[in-house]
């Protein structure tokens, strides 16, 4: 009996198995992981309420005024370099995608054709001259020529005046006796051969003065031809001068397919210059999107090119019509079924860039533009205004 005893105080005494304490401290972790994770919770909950209402105020005060598209691409006015006379290219002063000045020499044609057609009309030109020149010395002859004969008209009046004068004097004598009919008869002989004589300078001086207006004319006609070869002269020089092509704005060269030797006929397409420096950006946007868009609102740009660089922008301006109005084929809505498509309309956005970005900007890229409105969430209020509407 005591034995027995002895062993169950011994049992009674050992420590207690590893099971039963392994259970107590699991259900204390449940209880503290429960309650962690209900604080976590909670304070997700608590950063996603924040983190949404900070996204819903920006949505709300700038986020649903933000109209963005990926229809735009970057545009320049480029313009493509043609001669204005025909000819054969002599030489090429540019290479493919060089940068040139405005008014820089491009291309030059072989001018000798229009150098001896200059120099054929400018001797025109002086032998217009020449006959000015002598039409106004004959003229000069001819006011000599005048006065000459007003003094000889002169002469002759005093000379018909003195004969006529002689037989007023004679008559009476022959009449009394005193003088014979021979004298009276060879006095009235030379009153009539000075009074032909003064006829005949009276025409003399008419003839001369006459003349005078039939020179002028002649001066006038020369002038007149001076000044038809001077226009020829001047249209030769302008086909001379426009043998070398130039640039009429700075740019880069592109799309050059003019090569020495070539013959070129005036429109003849032989390189374009592209100004790259005055680059601007032309966004299509859906009619439901430029409401609100107003000139002057700025423009956040993205790039393909420029990955990870945005470019800032200004609205300038806006096309007087929808894309689908300055197409080739414009579209007949009046006639067949009639499905509504949403229309798009260009809108012309200012780039700023700096130096080092432009190099990369060129026409054609592709453009993600996003322009903020909220300058103008007032025009349905100043619409409806205007129209009468409360």
């Amino acid at each position: 009996m005591n034995a027995q005893m002895r062993d169950r105080q011994v049992e009674s005494d050992a420590p207690a198995p590893p099971g039963g304490a392994s259970v107590v401290d699991k259900g204390a972790s449940r209880g503290r992981l429960s309650a962690r994770a209900r604080v976590l919770l909670i304070a997700i909950g608590l950063a996603a309420f924040v983190i949404g209402g900070v996204w819903g105020a920006h949505w709300w005060l700038v986020g649903r005024f933000i109209e963005s598209t990926d229809d735009a691409y970057l545009k320049a006015d480029s313009v493509t370099i043609a001669p204005k006379v025909s000819g054969y290219i002599d030489e090429v002063y540019v290479t493919d995608n060089q940068s040139v000045p405005a008014g820089a020499p491009l291309v030059r044609l072989d001018s000798r054709h229009y150098q001896a057609a200059l120099d054929q009309l400018t001797a025109m030109s002086a032998a217009r001259k020449a006959d000015i020149a002598r039409e106004e010395a004959d003229l000069s002859l001819q006011r000599a020529n005048i006065a000459q004969a007003r003094a000889q008209l002169e002469g002759a009046k005093a000379n018909e005046s003195y004969a006529l004068a002689q037989i007023r004097r004679y008559e009476p004598l022959v009449s009394s006796g005193a003088e014979s009919g021979e004298r009276l008869a060879e006095l009235r002989n030379a009153h009539n051969q000075a009074a032909a004589t003064l006829e005949v300078d009276k025409a003399a001086l008419e003839s001369a003065e006459r003349q005078i207006g039939s020179t002028q004319a002649q001066i006038l006609q020369a002038r007149a031809q001076l000044e038809a070869a001077a226009a020829s002269a001047e249209s030769g020089r302008l086909d001379d001068e426009d043998t070398v092509v130039k640039s009429s704005i700075a740019g880069r060269v592109g799309d050059r397919t003019v090569r020495i030797g070539q013959y070129v006929q005036p429109g003849t397409r032989l390189m374009t210059i592209v100004p790259v420096q005055d680059i601007y950006l032309e966004a299509n946007f859906k009619e439901t999107q430029i409401g609100l868009m107003r000139v002057g609102q700025p423009a956040t740009i993205h790039i393909d090119a420029l990955s990870g660089a945005d470019l800032h922008g200004t609205v300038a301006s806006f096309a007087p019509g929808t894309g689908s109005e300055f197409a080739l084929l414009p579209p007949q809505n009046a006639t067949g079924n009639f499905t509504k498509i949403v229309q798009r309309v260009p809108v012309r956005i200012h780039v700023d860039a700096k130096e080092e970005a432009r190099k990369v900007l060129v026409p054609g890229l592709s453009v993600t533009v996003k322009v903020d409105t909220r300058s103008g969430r007032e025009a349905p209020k100043r619409i409806e205004s205007a129209s009468g509407h409360g």
